[in-house]
């Protein structure tokens, strides 16, 4: 396993979209920090250092499946993974080492930008005032939910050995939980109520106004439905850490837990599935 895990991570190192990826989260947080800081001055209040720092999650959850599906591909198309094979490796330890080196890529990811962020987030806005319990709190949710969303990218790129359908599926996938993330948040945000005028006086001044029921307010069953959605789907669990605030604790664990799940039954599906795969 370690003899896999270095050869992956030299191939990482030499990975040309790795590089960019790297490049560009690094430039992203520079670009941010900069943004904030000269909004913050423009409209006259202070920027805060952990304002825009956890904006990165929400790209790398489009980031993380077109990674894994060119690297994982890479695998298939240049031959190595029956290489691998031949000299004695395990498919266990092939798909764990392909894991690995995936989450580990994705927490590069996260480094480069918080490096860049912190490097010019400190001198333009201080260290005051910044709630430190629950940066670092959206922080661990954040690896939790990168893992999860690698997880899943390497179980379609180790199960299917185009890599050219591997990087559709993947970034088709994750277009298709983020629209459905809108989706939900949209309709858990309906107001329970909303205002409408009764009566109007001859001059046009409102003379009543009556509050409605909404029809389209989620109730019962149905919400809890899509509350747990909101915090079981990769993507909703992107946009609520973008937001850069913990309202609730317990929500964050949940989620963290659904991750954990994720990561878990996707990584045993795709293991049991690839031990029996036929490779050609």
């Amino acid at each position: 396993m370690s003899r896999l895990l270095s050869a992956d991570f030299a191939k990482l190192w030499k990975n040309i979209f790795f590089r960019l990826c790297m490049i560009g989260m690094f430039l992203f947080g520079i670009y941010m920090k900069v943004m904030d800081y000269v909004s913050s001055t423009q409209y006259g209040f202070t920027a805060s250092l952990s304002s825009m720092l956890t904006i990165y999650i929400f790209v790398l959850v489009f980031m993380i499946p077109a990674f894994v599906s060119l690297f994982v591909g890479t695998e298939y198309s240049d031959g190595t993974i029956r290489n691998k094979l031949i000299i004695g490796h395990t498919r266990l330890s092939i798909y764990l080492s392909n894991l690995i080196t995936g989450v580990a890529a994705a927490l590069i990811f996260t480094a480069a930008y918080l490096i860049a962020g912190l490097a010019v987030g400190i001198p333009l806005c201080g260290v005051t005032g910044v709630n430190y319990r629950e940066l670092v709190t959206l922080l661990l949710l954040s690896i939790v939910t990168m893992t999860a969303t690698v997880s899943l990218s390497t179980l379609v790129g180790m199960l299917c050995q185009n890599r050219a359908v591997t990087a559709v599926a993947n970034i088709l996938a994750i277009l298709f939980l983020l629209v459905m993330s809108i989706y939900i948040s949209a309709r858990l945000n309906e107001p329970e109520y909303y205002q409408s005028v009764t009566a109007l006086a001859d001059d046009g001044t409102i003379t009543e106004i009556a509050e409605e029921k909404n029809p389209s307010y989620l109730r019962g069953t149905e919400r809890k439905v899509y509350e747990f959605l909101d915090e079981f789907i990769p993507t909703s669990q992107a946009v609520s850490i973008t937001r850069g605030s913990v309202n609730d604790y317990s929500a964050v664990a949940r989620m963290a837990g659904y991750s954990a799940g994720i990561i878990i039954v996707s990584t045993a599906v795709g293991i049991f599935v690839f031990r029996k795969k036929d490779l050609k």
